[in-house]
């Protein structure tokens, strides 16, 4: 079985938040960058494992960015990819991101295309719905868990209420959220071994232009918090009915 699996790189959760050229892109000088969460954890780690139960087959992971993508690529091989595409392109927006990498993806025989939900920067959640579109291959987000038989898959996802099981054809798109695996962390071996495995630059391919960054901005800044004494009950309420905000 193939598996391609999208990796994204993101700023590290504890980042500070601030924009550069008239708040029209984020201000990464200082900030720690990492593989987005949904995507290692999630979508890699379910892919090395299907690899291994069926004790044949590949994966590898592509990124759509620049040469300061690489080291978070390489974490990717260490954690067990077989190998690694990089687009150079910078990402400007979910589609560009889908169409670059379903150009690349179209006629390599896939078998499976995983991605994390969604990254923990922008939180759109479009790109892998994108993708199954240019592909033409069924998509099926939020999945939580994931088995393959044969060329048939069968995929849980939550939903309200209950747990949604479907059965799907491969080739299929899936978008993976939280229980779809564990966790890895790459061992001494697998990082050595990541120096050597093969990662691909490929030039970008024309896209669409759709849609442009105007403008960030940043939440208003809280408010103090205000203590009310216990005793004060009647304060309290008097203070819920004429200042509070429902948000």
């Amino acid at each position: 079985m193939k598996i391609l699996v999208l990796l994204s790189q993101v700023p590290d959760t504890t980042a500070r938040i601030a924009f550069t050229n008239d708040n029209t892109q984020y201000d990464g000088n200082g900030v720690t960058f990492i593989v987005n969460p949904y995507d290692e954890w999630y979508a890699l780690v379910r892919a090395l494992e299907l690899k291994e139960a069926a004790g044949a087959g590949s994966v590898t992971t592509i990124t759509v960015g620049g040469a300061d993508t690489e080291a978070t690529i390489r974490k990717g091989l260490a954690i067990g990819a077989d190998d690694a595409v990089r687009i150079d392109a910078q990402p400007t927006d979910a589609l560009q991101v889908a169409e670059l990498v379903a150009a690349y993806a179209k006629d390599k025989g896939y078998d499976l295309v995983l991605a994390g939900k969604e990254t923990i920067d922008h939180n759109g959640g479009q790109v892998g719905a994108m993708v199954a579109e240019l592909l033409d291959m069924p998509y099926v987000p939020l999945a939580s868990k994931l088995e393959v038989s044969g060329t048939t898959a069968t995929v849980e996802r939550d939903v309200p209420g209950g747990v949604e099981v479907l059965e799907v054809g491969l080739p299929v798109v899936l978008g993976a959220a939280k229980g779809m695996a564990e966790q890895r962390i790459p061992n001494m071996r697998g990082i050595m071994a990541a120096r050597t495995k093969p990662l691909a630059v490929v030039p970008a391919t024309p896209v669409s232009e759709v849609a442009r960054t105007v403008k960030f901005e940043l939440p208003p800044a809280k408010s103090g918090v205000r203590m009310i004494p216990a005793e004060e009950a009647g304060t309290l309420i008097e203070l819920l009915h004429t200042e509070a905000k429902v948000i």
